[in-house]
């Protein structure tokens, strides 16, 4: 069983809310440290936004991939 760090279900959050929390958690986490991401929706659109942003710094593993929920591991690699 893996251990997350933090579990970030999006859908209980505000749409100004959603990226804002995943963003400051994900810039919490610690180096080989990991988050999960509960979406009712493939979160693809976010993925290109960290690819911008921390291109080579994390890891996106889908545990879940629909069709009516979606689970990302996020690992920050360094």
């Amino acid at each position: 069983m893996t251990n997350y760090t933090s579990v970030i279900k999006v859908t209980e959050y505000p749409p100004h809310l959603k990226h804002k929390t995943i963003y400051e958690t994900y810039e919490s986490l610690q180096p080989s440290e990991s988050m999960l991401i509960v979406n009712d929706h493939d979160p693809i659109p976010l993925r290109f936004q960290l690819e911008s942003t921390h291109e080579g710094k994390f890891d996106w593993e889908y545990i879940e991939r629909g069709p009516t929920t979606f689970q990302v591991k996020i690992t920050k690699l360094k």
